[in-house]
This record gives C-alpha cells, structure tokens and sequence, in this order.
C-alpha cells in the first residue's frame, strides 16, 4: 500500500482511480463495507484502489478539546486500511487552507485534477467542502459533468443499529470490549513503541512496558486484562492501566502494560496492545503500599480471566 501525504505528491502516473473519502476512525464494519464495495468495483474496471483520509481529523482542527477520542491513529488506520485491499491512500493535511475549500474547488483540485476519479463511494452522511455544503447528489451531478460515476453505501447495521464510529466509543467507554470487537470485526488495539518510563512500577515487583498515546484523549480508560503482539511468541498475556496515573500525579496518556512471567528488554519495539477484558476504572491511591495491593489483586485477576478463558476454548 502506498501513502501520499498531500496533493503536492500526486504524479500524473497517479490518475485514474477508485476512490473514497472519509475519517475512516476505527475502520469498522462499515467502513470495511464501504471499502469492500470499492474493491468490487475497481476490479471490474481495472482501476487501482484509493482512500482519501486527513489528519487531522476535521473535529480536531475545528475544536480539539471537544473533539471525541480517536480509535485509531494514523499508523494505526494504515495497518487497518492494508488489510482491505487498499492500494493507496491519499493523507491531506486537513487545516485552514482546505476546510476553506468550498465543494466545487474540493472536487476540482483533489477528485478532478489531482486523482483523476472514476469512480467514487461515499458512506450515505457524507458531506464535505466548507460549511459541509457538498453531499452525495452534489456529487453525482459533478460526475456526470466530469466523466466519473458515483455511489453511495447504505449505513451497515448490527443487530438492528447503525455501526458508526461514535457507537465503538460507547462500548469501550462502557467497557463492553465484546460490542466493540463486534462492530469493529477484530479486538480493539494500540500500537505504539515501548519507551523509556520513569520506572516506577519495577520498584514495587510490575515493570510496565510503557506507550505514550499521542492523543488528544482516549477512548479506553482503566485496567484490562490485555495481550500483546509484536514479539517472539505472541500474544503475551498482562495487565495493562491507561490513563494519566493520578497516584503519582500523571498529567498525559499512557499505556503501562505488565506483561506475565516475561523477562526482557523491549525498549523501541513496535508492539500491539489489544484490550480483551476490563477490570476495573482508574483511580488514585494515597500510598504505593495500597497502589502494590491493588495491582497485586488487578493481576490476579487478569490471570484468572485468561485460564477460566482458555480452558473454555
């Protein structure tokens, strides 16, 4: 799959696609009908196929503080698209310049003169250019003037309800990992690179693997039980807290992982955090003594929840 971070990249050998456009957070179910749908069609027609996302996401830029919680990263919406048949995916810096695009100038610059769309799917709420004026029959009309057709995708449902990325939020802030890996169609995960913490953890007997979120906020706040990929043998089994640590007076997102009965250094490697049971929400403790405690029983926990699991398998 190959990325192209802005129109400046876009070659004339480029031209002639399949195309979509969206936030794509999560790359849910729908979003994997929408894409699937591309696909189909870009066969037939012989025609490479391309996702048109930005970063950051419009919510973002208009106003980042109330902006809902990302479920996916960039890196991560990348592993996801890859696994859906996308050959590229156009990334558009999404800031003054292009929220200032009205429709007509979106569809000339990047679907026109840029992409050379013919073809075109769009989830059936699409909108965009400034003030959201352009939607699915803005489109068809632009297509039938400039030679590309277009289709919209009806909203996929799950158990008689839209699945949206808003709904993913809600299970996970819930808890309920099981909805959200039914909408999402796999088990929710992060990915990040295992950095230097302040090393806390191995002075009361759990060293944490630690990654740095990069977020606004997070869509997952507490103690799971988790697994790991990214190293030999995976997964590897531990228990994990995300949030900003209140007991030692945290101020950013982190993902501190205690993986079992592992020993190693992994510091900078690439890993994959999927959440499969939570445990319980975050709070702060008054002394590292109630903090060992409750780690001890998290732990145990997170154990019991994996053997009572396995042996059901």
């Amino acid at each position: 799959m190959q990325l192209i971070r802005g129109l400046h990249n876009l070659v004339p050998a480029l031209r002639g696609c399949a195309a979509t456009i969206g936030n794509f957070d999560g790359v849910h179910l729908g979003h994997q009908a929408v894409l699937g749908q591309l696909a189909e069609r870009a066969a037939a027609l012989h025609l490479p196929t391309t996702a048109i996302i930005f970063e950051p996401q419009p919510q973002e830029f208009f106003a980042p503080e109330q902006a809902p919680p990302r479920l996916t990263r960039l890196r991560e919406k990348l592993v996801a698209l890859r696994r859906f048949s996308v050959d590229r995916v156009l990334c558009l810096r999404f800031n003054r310049a292009l929220a200032g695009l009205s429709a007509e100038q979106f569809v000339q610059q990047v679907l026109i003169d840029g992409l050379g769309v013919r073809y075109l799917v769009v989830g059936d709420d699409f909108h965009f250019g400034k003030d959201r004026a352009g939607n699915f029959e803005f489109l068809t009309r632009a297509g039938e003037r400039a030679g590309f057709q277009v289709a919209h995708m009806h909203s996929f449902e799950l158990n008689a309800e839209r699945v949206s990325s808003t709904r993913v939020r809600a299970a996970l802030r819930a808890g309920d990992l099981h909805a959200a890996e039914q909408m999402l169609g796999r088990g929710y995960r992060m990915l990040g690179r295992v950095a230097h913490g302040d090393k806390r953890g191995r002075t009361i007997g759990f060293p944490t693997a630690n990654l740095f979120l990069h977020r606004y906020s997070t869509p997952v706040q507490g103690v799971f039980a988790v697994e790991l990929y990214g190293l030999e043998s995976e997964p590897h089994y531990g228990v994990a807290n995300v949030g900003t640590r209140p007991t030692v007076d945290g101020t950013r997102s982190l993902l501190e992982v205690h993986l079992f009965d592992f020993a190693g250094d992994i510091y900078g490697r690439q890993v994959a955090v999927e959440f499969v049971h939570k445990i319980r929400a975050e709070k702060r403790f008054d002394s590292f003594p109630e903090l060992k405690a409750q780690i001890e029983q998290d732990a145990q926990q997170a154990r019991t929840y994996f053997a009572e699991r396995d042996n059901r398998i």
